[in-house]
C-alpha cells in the first residue's frame, strides 16, 4: 500500500493516495501553510526564508534538488528543483520534520 503519513491532533495515519483522501482525482490542490503567520508559501524564496529561522540550513549536494539539512538531528528535506513541483507528499515531509511551524491544507 502506498500513501503519505499524515498527522494531525498528535495522531499519525496513513492516507491512501489512490483513494479519497487523495489530491490526485479529486480536483483539490495542497498549499503549505506556516501557521505563525498563516500565509501559503508560495515560492522557495519563502520557505528558505521560514526555515533559516528555525536551525535549517541550505544543502548544495544536489544541483538538481533544493535541499535542507539541520545540524541537530539527521533530518534532511529533499525538493524538487522548480517550485511548480512540489507536491503533497514534499510539503508533509516538510510538516513531520518541523511540526507546529507548517500544515498542508485544501484549497
Amino acid at each position: 500500500m502506498s500513501g503519505v503519513w499524515v498527522f494531525k491532533n498528535g495522531v499519525v495515519r496513513l492516507v491512501d493516495i489512490t483513494g479519497s483522501d487523495s489530491c490526485q482525482g479529486s480536483g483539490r490542490r495542497k498549499v503549505l501553510v506556516h501557521v505563525a503567520t498563516n500565509e501559503v508559501v508560495t515560492s522557495y524564496e519563502m520557505l528558505e526564508r521560514i526555515l533559516l529561522s528555525f536551525g535549517w540550513e541550505r544543502y548544495y549536494d544536489d544541483p538538481d534538488l533544493f535541499q535542507f539539512h539541520k545540524r541537530s538531528n539527521v533530518h534532511l528535506i529533499s525538493l524538487p528543483k522548480d517550485f511548480n513541483k512540489l507536491k503533497s507528499m514534499h510539503m508533509y515531509d516538510i510538516v513531520v520534520k518541523n511540526r507546529n511551524v507548517f500544515e498542508v491544507r485544501d484549497i
